[in-house]
């Protein structure tokens, strides 16, 4: 739906029609709704980019499945920090989606989550002997009690019958499984959102309107010229607050704020397909996400899954990803961003990052020279009988890898999110890519919390209704985690039949 209202002098702008404006527009507006809020969207729609459910894996990203997120460390123990992370970073999403279902300002929550088995599964003694260390690790954990670990082939298969059928031989095999998993669909989520937020009277949104410039007024506020794609004339946007959620996007409208904690960051882009099955008696046969492990030098979003997805009510399959490079930082952006991108302040750390990462290199170049029948016989790693008849190839959408200054480096290709927020918290922006989306409501309250400090203690109370666990560790408290997560999980709808 095309939208062009503007306000000229919001309390808020936020720039950007995903998944994380929408969520931050939501919190704002549920924390002070006499809040004047502004978006603003480069495309003739919100949610067609990063959020659109086929540009992303949907992958509620819990940390149950994805083997990138638990280390192995040199002793071989197994490093479980960083799922701890992001599963509890999910729990929160969770929770502020059930309060919105229950307050009815989200529609039926079937419409974007649904309850998929996560699983990892490995072949070869030396990736079965890591998984059942993970899992040994994981499963002491309050957050993983509930994994299930088997090397027994008749399990494994009863789990994912796809990937028992036709494989041969007696390779070791091991896999895990966490029962409650989910995909979401963070287009209908995003959507759903961004329309509640346009039926308050102190909402404006405006898609088709890309902001062309920031910069900072002498009284301290950001003026932002933003383009009317339509009528192909300019606006002028002045705010005290402004969150640039713009994906790919984000890196050069920082850039362009000028703010000191913005210099020294690059972007490195990488794009992505995935193989897409319709075929009905294919897809009844698998349910469950299913990762793998990444090829050596592939970047931990390059990790290989084949997935469940349920869009708009219809269940495909997905496999992938295959990475490729194109030097655009939106699938609908330039083939100018990167090289527009470079600044004195990064050309350092980017220079530092080509040259210390030449496995990367390789494996991209090695990732577009592939023909149909290699992808195919990637997806037989995990599906031996599959058929290139059955699957078409989809290109998803780009993410940007974070590139940071490095004392020891001189700089380093980080994965993950990172927030950049000027030391007043008059602006902050978001980089980086999965996992993202899932983890939009913890990202979001970083951000009030850098960007709104002053104002936390009014609003405290309403955060813990909105999000019951605020304030507290759900890592450290397993009766608060168990009550949180039983509430969340029976308002969503994901709750074992």
């Amino acid at each position: 739906m095309k939208r062009v209202d503007t306000f000229a002098e919001p309390d808020v702008v936020l720039i950007g029609g995903g998944i994380m404006s929408a969520t931050l527009g939501v919190l704002l507006h549920q924390l002070d709704p006499s809040l004047k809020i502004q978006i603003v969207e480069a495309l003739a729609e919100v949610a067609k980019e990063s959020s659109n459910p086929w540009n992303n894996a949907g992958t509620g990203h819990a940390a149950l499945c994805e083997l990138n997120y638990t280390k192995e460390n040199a002793d071989g123990s197994v490093d479980i920090s960083k799922a701890l992370e992001i599963n509890e970073a999910f729990e929160l999403s969770k929770q502020f989606w059930a309060w919105l279902v229950a307050q009815g300002l989200l529609p039926d929550p079937g419409e974007f989550i649904t309850r998929v088995p996560h699983m990892s599964f490995v072949h070869g003694k030396a990736d079965q002997a890591f998984l059942r260390r993970r899992y040994e690790t994981m499963s002491r954990h309050h957050f993983f009690a509930e994994m299930e670990y088997s090397e027994d082939r008749k399990i494994i298969g009863k789990w994912a019958p796809l990937l028992l059928d036709g494989r041969k031989g007696k390779e070791p095999l091991a896999a895990t499984r966490a029962e409650g998993g989910t995909d979401v669909n963070f287009g209908a989520l995003t959507q759903s959102l961004v329309d509640y937020l346009a039926s308050r009277e102190v909402v404006k949104i405006a898609t088709h309107h890309p902001v062309r410039d920031i910069k900072r007024k002498r009284d301290g506020r950001w003026e932002l010229t933003v383009r009317n794609m339509e009528k192909d004339i300019n606006r002028t946007i002045t705010a005290p607050f402004v969150f640039v959620g713009a994906g790919g996007a984000s890196l050069p409208l920082l850039q362009k704020s000028k703010i000191e904690e913005g210099k020294g960051f690059g972007g490195f882009p990488v794009s992505g397909q995935f193989l897409v099955c319709d075929n009905p008696a294919v897809v009844k046969r698998h349910h469950a996400k299913v990762y793998g492990k990444a090829a050596v030098g592939a970047p931990p979003m390059s990790v290989p899954h084949l997935d469940t997805r349920v869009i708009d009510g219809k269940e495909t399959l997905l496999f992938g990803p295959f990475a490729g490079f194109s030097p655009k930082f939106l699938k609908s952006g330039s083939l100018f961003d990167l090289p527009g991108s470079v600044r004195l302040s990064n050309i350092v750390p980017m220079l530092a990052v080509g040259k210390d990462n030449l496995d990367l290199t390789r494996y991209l170049i090695e990732q577009v020279m592939q023909s149909p029948e290699d992808r195919l016989d990637a997806l037989k790693e995990f599906f031996p009988a599959a058929e290139l008849d059955d699957w078409r190839l989809l290109t998803a959408g780009q993410r940007v890898q974070i590139i940071k200054q490095d004392a020891n480096k001189g700089g380093v290709l980080q994965f993950g999110t990172e927030i950049v927020a000027a030391a007043d918290g008059s602006i902050a922006a978001l980089l980086g890519a999965s996992p993202g989306a899932s983890t939009a409501v913890d990202v979001m309250l970083d951000i009030i919390g850098k960007c709104f400090a002053k104002r936390l203690p009014e609003w405290k109370t309403r955060l813990q209704e909105m999000v019951p666990s605020y304030g507290k560790s759900l890592k450290e408290d397993a009766k608060l985690y168990q009550k949180v997560r039983s509430d969340a999980d029976r308002v969503l709808g994901l709750q074992e039949a």
